[in-house]
């Protein structure tokens, strides 16, 4: 069973990304920021700038990054002290060098006092991390196929032996994902099909190199049977997530919640359909926003006789809340819901904020 760290995502690969014209104002502070706070083991840098700023993905622009900081990020720990400098008319966020608080003692087989902290909690998102969920349309018809088990069982579970067709060059006792097609992920706009949610049906390590090659389930989700795909699996890779809105405009839907349901919220994941080629890319802000509904209304006419008049009226659309892209494939993405002020619904919209 492999085993993933969680490493630390950067605290200024908040940088990745030029910085807005427009840095926040202090009318963008939370009327209750605090002057300095010291970071503790918990924190992601999402609820330390929500303590600071009333638009927390503007934390990178109140850090003042320059071009150097970009490539040489700093990091931030537990114990260490953030000041808020009111001085001038931008505010700006800063450690405070050589102010680094005792945290309390406790007794630990090892010291992970001084993991950076994450941009988002890490534990939502691992999942959708380590898998490949989504999948293009026809992206597994060339993938490695079970033909055959053990015993001709119909179905498999953990312990089971099965015969694979397709594994090329791979190394004895190496690591393999199985998976099936899922539901499709169709664009609500467009009506096409934008690939594939990716079942997980559990972990196989290969015994026996060959064509049938052999392997051994090691892990088991849902029953596995002959025509189950399998992907090579790859180390899971956190990567630095830095909250910034898009550079450019975009406008998506919600087209799927984790588990399938109708409505969703925050600490939830929603899968969009906007994706790499339409220019998000990691840590992407986007807005959540409820379209106004069209409603019509009558004005009672002033001559019996005659109907009444109907008008059409286009109730305004309403922002009320934020989510935070988190990964990428070329037409769709995963996003984090960092706060929804009502039930996250598919078919929101997803915009730039």
């Amino acid at each position: 069973m492999r085993k993933f760290t969680i490493v630390a995502m950067l605290a200024a690969a908040l940088a990745a990304t030029p910085l807005m014209a427009q840095q926040p104002t202090q009318s963008g502070l939370q009327n209750d920021a605090p002057d300095r706070y010291v970071v503790v083991k918990g924190d992601t840098l999402w609820s330390i700038a929500t303590k600071f700023l009333k638009d927390p993905w503007r934390w990178p622009e109140v850090w003042k990054l320059n071009q150097q900081d970009m490539k040489n990020p700093h990091l931030i720990y537990p114990g260490d002290v953030i000041v808020l400098d009111r001085s001038g008319q931008n505010p700006e966020l800063r450690i405070e060098m050589g102010a680094t608080e005792k945290l309390e003692p406790h007794i630990r087989v090892e010291d992970t006092s001084r993991e950076a902290i994450p941009s988002i909690p890490p534990r939502v998102i691992e999942p959708f991390l380590s898998r490949p969920l989504v999948i293009e349309p026809d992206g597994l018809e060339n993938a490695p196929r079970i033909i055959a088990a053990q015993a001709d069982r119909v179905y498999l579970g953990s312990g089971d032996v099965a015969y694979v067709s397709g594994i090329k060059d791979a190394k004895l006792d190496s690591q393999w994902q199985v998976y099936r097609p899922g539901k499709a992920l169709v664009d609500p706009e467009t009506k096409t099909t934008l690939g594939y949610e990716a079942v997980f049906l559990g972990d196989a390590k290969l015994t026996r190199t060959g064509d049938p090659a052999t392997i051994k389930l090691t892990a088991v989700q849902q029953e596995i049977g002959v025509g189950d795909r399998l992907v090579a699996a790859e180390p899971l890779v956190l990567r630095s997530y830095a909250p910034h809105a898009p550079g450019r405009q975009i406008r998506g839907r919600i087209i799927a919640t984790r588990g399938g349901l109708r409505e969703t919220g925050p600490q939830n994941v929603v899968t969009l359909n906007k994706g790499k080629n339409d220019g998000l890319e990691p840590g992407h802000v986007l807005a959540l926003l409820r379209l106004g509904r069209t409603v019509q209304t009558s004005t009672r006419s002033t001559k019996w006789f005659r109907p009444d008049p109907v008008e059409t009226t286009k109730l305004p659309d309403e922002r009320y809340g934020l989510v935070f892209v988190f990964r990428t494939f070329d037409r769709v993405s995963y996003a984090l819901v960092m706060s929804a002020s009502r039930p996250v619904l598919l078919d929101d919209v997803v915009t730039t904020p």
